[in-house]
């Protein structure tokens, strides 16, 4: 109900009679009035009977929403009676307005020139998706992951409320490491192992045990992976990008200084080569002379055309140095956010630290979930067929660029994966023919969103994952006819 009469300079709303909250929101929006100086200081209020006469409450309802107000120091009892409205200052902007300074100088030093959060729009608004890092969710095995979920919250129901270890769940570990065993021929047990909230988490975790802020050196590939040099950035690392080229990183131009360095060496993201078997040796030669730590992302071999890629700079290493990040995310559901770190056996303790002090662990009914799926045989029939849906896709992209963009786009070889990159003709410029054709349903990524620096490699980069393979070749003819009309 409101207010009979103008008592006050507004009008608070109350539950209807007989609602015991009558009491509670009177008093809330009295306090409210007063903070906000709709109430202004020294104002007399009216009496307790005239209140409540006005409220349609009783005269105990507003004596004691009275009394608490004057505890909480909102309102003073004067002598010769009556009850004001306490010095309390106003909190709306318009009355106070903060002081004129650029509120960043509040974020710690390395958060303040960050750019925002990276976000992926909805895929249902391009016709032609060619939406890089994301695998085909139509093709997840669904009803079988209800199943297995299902199966483990009646587990986890069952069990005793508790915290876990941040470690992970025992049985994905173990999952896990002879996952990564067979497919990768990565040597480690389930102890030499942490599951996170993905990758993008492993790489936080890294960077928080061993960046110290304006100091260390971190040395990353050029182009590469955005959301990993964020992540180190935010931290307090300098950054320093490495160029890439045919063989991978261009490992003799990374500075002395650098401590930390991060690669993608099975499947350059974006460009595509395979870090080579010299530059290989090289990078873990160049870790031990240094004291440096390598962060292996490992984010797309299960997709790979080779029947076997080379090792992992993790299976090579001999002097504990290399931190191999692995995920779920690409080879199942981005959303399921689950992914692992392999780290040396002295890392491991610290790491479980970090993660406690992160999240504590990641949730128990999808990592019972994923470990059921590994054990049972369900992530490697998936791994099989998704290896031929991406390869059929990646063939007719091709195909289409041949066809439709000759002349136009070169594509870049590599050996499969989840993405095709191609560079473009000159005479045409690949960020502003992204934007044109976002606005024309076709959605694909430039090169340059990848690189640090002004000058980037004049590209465009094709997932293979939000597309089906029948709308391939008209996104790829559509790109065209829009790059020949800016060339």
């Amino acid at each position: 109900m409101s207010f009979a009469g103008p008592v006050l300079p507004f009008s608070p709303v109350l539950p209807p009679a007989g609602s015991r909250l009558r009491q509670h929101v009177l008093h809330q929006q009295l306090q409210a009035a007063i903070a906000d100086g709709r109430l202004a200081a020294d104002l007399r209020l009216p009496g307790s009977r005239t209140l409540a006469e006005a409220c349609g409450v009783s005269r105990n309802c507003v004596v004691a929403v009275y009394e608490r107000l004057l505890a909480e120091g909102y309102v003073v009892a004067r002598n010769g009676g009556g009850t004001y409205v306490a010095p309390v200052r106003a909190t709306r902007r318009a009355e106070s307005p903060a002081p004129q300074i650029d509120a960043r100088e509040r974020l710690a030093p390395a958060w303040r020139d960050l750019p925002e959060a990276l976000r992926f729009g909805p895929r249902d608004n391009f016709a032609f998706d060619f939406a890089v890092g994301v695998p085909d969710r139509s093709e997840f095995p669904l009803s079988l992951w209800r199943s297995l979920s299902a199966q483990a919250l009646r587990r986890t129901a069952r069990a005793s409320a508790t915290y876990l270890v941040p470690e992970g769940q025992p049985s994905l570990r173990e999952a896990i490491a002879a996952h990564a065993s067979f497919i990768r021929a990565v040597s480690c047990s389930a102890s030499e192992l942490i599951v996170t909230s993905g990758a993008q988490q492993a790489f936080d975790l890294i960077a928080r045990l061993f960046v110290e802020p304006g100091k260390t050196v971190v040395a990353v590939e050029e182009p590469g992976y955005p959301p990993l040099r964020r992540v180190f950035a935010a931290a307090g690392a300098r950054i320093v990008p490495i160029a890439v080229d045919r063989e991978g990183l261009v490992v003799e131009d990374i500075p002395p200084e650098a401590r930390i360095v991060c690669v993608t060496p099975t499947h350059q993201f974006p460009m595509g080569p395979a870090l080579s078997a010299r530059r290989r040796l090289a990078l873990l030669a160049f870790a031990q002379k240094h004291e440096a730590l390598i962060v292996e992302d490992d984010y797309d071999s299960e997709f790979l055309d080779a029947a076997r890629p080379l090792d992992a700079l993790q299976t090579l290493d001999r002097g504990q140095s290399v931190f191999y990040v692995g995920t779920f995310s690409k080879s199942l559901l981005p959303t399921l956010r689950l992914g692992y770190v392999i780290a040396p056996p002295w890392a491991i303790s610290a790491l479980a630290s970090a993660k406690q002090m992160s999240d504590w662990h990641c949730a128990e009914s999808a990592q019972e979930a994923l470990a059921a799926f590994i054990a049972q045989g369900h992530l490697a029939r998936h791994l099989r067929r998704m290896r031929k849906v991406y390869a059929q896709r990646r063939r007719i992209l091709l195909h289409a660029l041949e066809r439709h963009g000759a002349g136009l786009l070169h594509p870049v070889t590599s050996g499969g994966g989840l993405h095709a990159t191609a560079l473009l003709r000159d005479d045409v410029d690949a960020r502003a023919l992204v934007t044109t054709a976002a606005a024309r349903g076709v959605r694909v990524a430039s090169i340059a969103g990848f690189c640090m620096q002004e000058a980037a490699p004049n590209g465009l980069v094709f997932g293979l994952g939000a597309i089906p393979a029948e709308l391939i070749d008209e996104g790829v003819s559509t790109l065209v006819r829009l790059a020949l009309k800016r060339s």
